[in-house]
């Protein structure tokens, strides 16, 4: 039976402030769901109730992972029911190496002991696919990586943990040409019956290694239409402005800007930023 992840009418605040307003999404083993909207619409905020993070209170609606409502499930919790979270903005955790931090998650997720030969075989074989440093091993967990090994970083978590749904919440961003295709095809590699996808993006051009199965577009709080490819190639050409017409949207954000201000970088793309402001 395939794993299904579903969110029913989910309504979140933040700071008393109410930003997901009746979320409803169904993914299922096998699928690949893109989410795209203008910043500030609530996508990182949809990303963070899923895994649980304590800033983001559920006022309303359930998140179910097999028939079972995980809300009142704390992060670790989710984690070893085989959520995961790539997040837009790894921390960088001086003292403790990468790979200790991995085998050391691997360890809680499955309950059981993890043998040093075997992770390291599994670890190599990983660092190998993301083509990332042979160094890796005893770094620190983030600590001094630039912007692009940290989201290699994640997806090296994502590999190692085999989660049943990943949540990659901007993965893409901050990215050059040549790790996007390494990246893309990383996690198109996960693919099966047994894994469930929710990307979160901006940008066409990730979509070139990963084709998802359903696109759809969030503004204020909700999702508010669903579709395929075609739906992102129009959103690529025309920006977001057909949508709003069509639904008669104001453009108004739903999380205050502040929540999330950081300096653009590099690999975004100026022309939605524009669009979104």
């Amino acid at each position: 039976m395939k794993p299904v992840l579903e969110i029913k009418n989910l309504h979140v605040e933040v700071d008393d402030k109410e930003i997901l307003k009746g979320v409803n999404l169904t993914i299922k083993g096998g699928e690949i769901h893109v989410i795209m909207g203008p910043n500030g619409t609530g996508k990182s905020t949809l990303s963070s109730a899923i895994m649980g993070n304590p800033k983001y209170h559920v006022i309303e609606g359930k998140i179910l992972l097999n028939d079972e409502n995980v809300i009142d499930m704390p992060v670790d919790e989710r984690a070893r029911k085989g959520l995961f979270l790539a997040m837009q903005y790894p921390s960088e955790v001086p003292g403790v190496t990468n790979s200790d931090f991995i085998r050391t998650a691997m360890q809680s997720k499955t309950g059981k002991s993890i043998p040093l030969y075997k992770f390291i075989m599994d670890f190599d074989k990983a660092i190998e696919k993301l083509q990332m440093r042979s160094d890796l091993p005893h770094r620190y967990l983030n600590d001094g990586f630039s912007g692009g090994e940290k989201k290699r970083n994640e997806i090296l978590q994502m590999l190692m943990l085999k989660p049943t749904f990943a949540i990659l919440d901007e993965i893409d961003s901050g990215l050059d040409v040549d790790a996007l295709k390494i990246v893309g095809e990383a996690i198109d590699s996960l693919r099966s019956e047994t894994f469930g996808c929710l990307l979160i993006t901006h940008y066409q051009r990730i979509l070139d290694y990963i084709k998802p199965d359903y696109v759809h577009v969030m503004m204020k709080g909700a999702i508010v239409k669903s579709g395929g490819m075609e739906l992102i190639e129009k959103i690529d050409q025309e920006g977001y402005d057909w949508i709003k017409e069509e639904l008669g949207i104001e453009n108004e954000r739903v999380v205050p800007e502040e929540a999330h201000k950081r300096p653009a970088m590099i690999g975004e793309c100026a022309t939605k930023k524009s669009l979104d402001l």
